[in-house]
């Protein structure tokens, strides 16, 4: 065998195991459940204002909520808090963001309380006290949320009405979930800084965390996703699934976002065909666009919501 040959035969093995060992490496860093050093505020902060606090206190309260549980399509025993209101046929599940759970939403399950509708918090599969050993960063977690529409409906009957809320990851979950076939009990969505693909948004962090160029990393990443956790990344495409939506749909983001860039409110906001309002927070960085402007963000859910659901 010439030299040549065998030298081309070791670089490509070396580069072959080189890739392997960064899809590993990129696959535990971002899609194994895990305490995340690089995490800023995709869920609500600790310091808490007084009204805030108040909302943790009573989300707390175990003579407020009742643990809901089901099992995945694919075997997951997953879990959720949920919170009934006083004579309401109206519910809001409510998705919490990337490596969060269902305590850290009691301000936005107050809020829904607050305008009388029953609550369901689920902890993601992954997240909280529901199993699973991977992220789905939305995508095999719209089936998941699809189980809980029909949860609701089997426990509280089928008049109740639906809204589907989330944040960050949980934005994008519930985005991913308009694209699946609903039924027409669900009447609204409303989504606050969701991401417009899991490719792009790897693809953003890989840059802004490591100054990387997303080939060919994302490409080997997302093959061990496939092997280790059965789908890849370009399955999980926010906009394919809200080009299948007609329901009506919020979309509130912070004009200062750096983590699910600003931009991205576009490429959502003009994939779906269904009614849609925008709602931008000035100032508002990731998933802060609440605690920024509380009062403006009940009055603009509300009056959204007063338009689709009765």
């Amino acid at each position: 065998m010439k030299l040549w040959i065998k030298i081309l035969i070791g670089v490509t093995l070396l580069v072959t195991v080189v890739l392997v060992f960064a899809g590993n490496y990129f696959y535990n860093y971002a899609v194994v459940p895990s305490e995340k050093d690089f995490l800023e505020g995709d869920t609500p902060g600790t310091t808490k204002t007084n009204e805030e606090s108040s909302a943790q206190s009573w989300f707390a309260n175990p003579d407020n909520r009742k643990e809901w549980q089901q099992i995945s399509t694919d075997g997951l025993k997953l879990s959720a808090i949920y919170l009934p209101a006083t004579d309401s046929h109206k519910t809001a599940i409510v998705a919490h963001g990337y490596m969060g759970n269902a305590e850290t939403m009691a301000n936005y399950a107050k809020m829904f309380h607050d305008l009388g509708y029953n609550v369901l918090v689920p902890d993601a599969r992954g997240h909280g006290k529901s199993e699973g050993d991977y992220i789905g960063f939305g995508w095999h977690e719209r089936k998941d949320y699809v189980k809980w529409i029909d949860q609701v409906l089997e426990t509280n009957g089928q008049s109740e009405e639906i809204v589907l809320y989330g944040i960050s990851m949980g934005a994008a979950t519930v985005m991913m979930t308009s694209g699946e076939s609903l039924p027409t009990n669900v009447k609204a969505i409303i989504e606050d800084c969701g991401y417009s693909s899991v490719n792009e948004e790897l693809a953003y962090q890989l840059n802004e965390l490591f100054s990387l160029p997303p080939f060919p990393l994302i490409q080997v990443t997302s093959l061990m996703t496939k092997i280790r956790a059965g789908y890849f990344f370009g399955e999980a495409n926010v906009i394919k699934q809200l080009e299948k939506n007609q329901l009506p749909m919020l979309f509130i983001h912070g004009d200062a976002d750096t983590f699910v860039p600003y931009e991205m409110l576009d490429k959502v906001y003009q994939a779906t065909n269904g009614p849609k309002e925008k709602y931008i927070v000035p100032g508002a960085e990731h998933a802060k666009a609440y605690s920024i402007d509380p009062e403006n963000y009940q009055k603009t859910v509300s009056s959204f919501l007063e338009k689709y659901v009765k």
